[in-house]
């Protein structure tokens, strides 16, 4: 019998960590955040310490005991015993968000993380792009190590290239069988609101299980969702895993609603126009790319989704030459005009500085883009507000007091708030807006990557498992309506 324990993704949105065994095979289903877990004790200036290895992490319940799962240098560090063998056979990533994701920082490097192409990328931008702790997602930095100095007596610290380890990183195809240990399993491309996203169908010798990860079917990519139920449906499946995010709402915005509305809204106003959305939602990226181009502006992103388009070369978004990349102010502030710097007794105007000193104030990745031709910097915004519409989250508001805009609209085009945080945030991007004079654009700005409670519901009755566990939601009785078709609806509880 298929044992299954929760260890997140209970009565909260994200946080999947779902251990699946039996006999002598275990699985991870992700291995994310609890953000909702996080906030109750973390803030941005509030972090867990790296220095405590994995155990701020457990104290707080984010991290579940168990052994044989995490990295050698943390456990050792903490005075914790480390396991030869790892105890399960693998984690199953539906999806490179860091609510499903993020914590497989911690685990230990020996545990396969089968996951898709374009999940891979993602993970890598994030790894790579990063200036916070805790990204170690597709290498493992090895941390607490003195090696011997290369000449004279003594240690030092084990820091660079020579720390880095590779994962048992495995980049799955669609509907290819994968045996690991007394599963046979299967990746199910879904629609999501970022490239990769995966449903899984694993069997053995007792269950067929149906796990959704997050999912949508009112995205660009609605048939993959659809084959997915298909797929679901041919093997008779004994439990299935939902998502239920949404299942308490009866209708979804489109990416096309945003277009259209967005295209009158934009069409009418000829100043400077700034939209917010998700990061590495690379579907509102083509949205608001389609906007710019009819409605004659052009999309500015950021350096990290520079970054990632050039990874995402040739898979249906837009080439890094479509669009501009906005170069901001870093470190001295020596790109621009408006800054100096003093040579011996002189100070000098930035504008006249050796470039050498202006590219060293931005990481080794972000170098190459200084130098292209469509990068753009706040002066082209500035001088040209009417040619742009410039991508700026809550983290780049800063830019606005560079750009100094006037006569000014800002699209937000992420989800509401929905916890203590994000409100507090919220208020400032207000604060913000107003200081700037900028009109606050929301209504039907945002599709949201997850279904609907209708949609939720009818895929359940489709597929037709013995029994259903809600998870990724907080309102898990919106399924109980599922009893009278005779499906099993079951309440996960966490695992200790």
């Amino acid at each position: 019998m298929t044992n299954i324990d929760f260890y997140g993704g209970v009565d909260e949105i994200g946080g999947n960590k779902i251990l699946v065994s039996e006999n002598q095979t275990s699985i991870f289903l992700d291995f994310g955040m609890s953000f909702s877990q996080a906030n109750k004790y973390f803030s941005e200036f509030l972090q867990p310490r790296k220095a405590n290895g994995i155990c701020d992490f457990v104290e707080f319940g984010l991290l579940p005991w168990i052994r044989g799962i995490y990295r050698e240098d943390y456990l050792r560090h903490s005075g914790i015993s480390y396991d030869v063998e790892p105890s399960v056979d693998g984690v199953l990533l539906s999806h490179a968000h860091m609510d499903h994701s993020s914590y497989i920082h911690h685990l230990r490097e020996d545990i396969p993380i089968y996951l898709t192409e374009e999940s891979y990328l993602i993970l890598k931008v994030l790894e790579e792009t990063s200036s916070v702790s805790f990204t170690d997602l597709i290498h493992l930095k090895k941390n607490f190590y003195f090696v011997p100095k290369k000449r004279g007596e003594g240690y030092k610290r084990l820091i660079g290239n020579a720390s880095q380890m590779e994962r048992d990183i495995r980049v799955i195809k669609p509907y290819k069988t994968y045996d690991i240990g007394d599963f046979r399993v299967k990746s199910a491309p879904v629609d999501h609101s970022l490239p990769g996203a995966s449903g899984y169908i694993a069997e053995n010798d007792s269950d067929a299980i149906i796990y959704t990860g997050d999912l949508r079917f009112h995205g660009r990519r609605p048939e993959l969702s659809e084959k997915f139920v298909k797929k679901s449906c041919k093997i008779n499946p004994t439990v299935m895993l939902s998502e239920g995010t949404r299942i308490d709402k009866k209708d979804s915005t489109t990416e096309d609603d945003i277009e259209k509305e967005a295209i009158k809204i934009i069409s009418d106003h000829k100043g400077f126009v700034v939209v917010n959305y998700p990061i590495r939602d690379l579907d509102r990226l083509l949205t608001f790319y389609e906007i710019a181009c009819k409605v004659d502006r052009t999309l500015v992103v950021n350096l990290k989704q520079a970054y990632m388009l050039n990874l995402f070369y040739g898979k249906d978004y837009p080439k890094i030459d479509d669009v501009a990349v906005y170069t901001p102010r870093k470190g001295w502030g020596l790109l621009g005009e408006e800054s100096f710097a003093c040579f011996g007794e002189e100070w000098t105007c930035s504008v006249n500085i050796d470039p050498y000193h202006v590219k060293t104030d931005y990481d080794k990745w972000e170098r190459d883009f200084l130098d292209w031709d469509n990068t753009i910097n706040y002066k082209d915004l500035q001088e040209e507000p009417g040619e742009y519409i410039f991508r700026c989250d809550f983290f780049e508001l800063k830019e606005l007091i560079d750009i100094k805009p006037e006569n000014g609209i800002y699209i937000r085009s992420v989800t509401e708030p929905f916890d203590d945080e994000m409100v507090l945030d919220y208020k400032k991007v207000k604060n913000w807006l107003d200081h700037f004079n900028l009109k606050l654009i929301e209504k039907g700005m945002h599709a949201s990557g997850h279904a609907n409670g209708t949609e939720i519901l009818n895929m359940i009755r489709e597929i037709e498992p013995e029994k259903v566990y809600p998870i990724h939601t907080i309102e898990k009785e919106e399924f109980d309506s599922l009893r009278e078709d005779g499906i099993d609806v079951v309440y996960p509880r966490l695992s200790k």
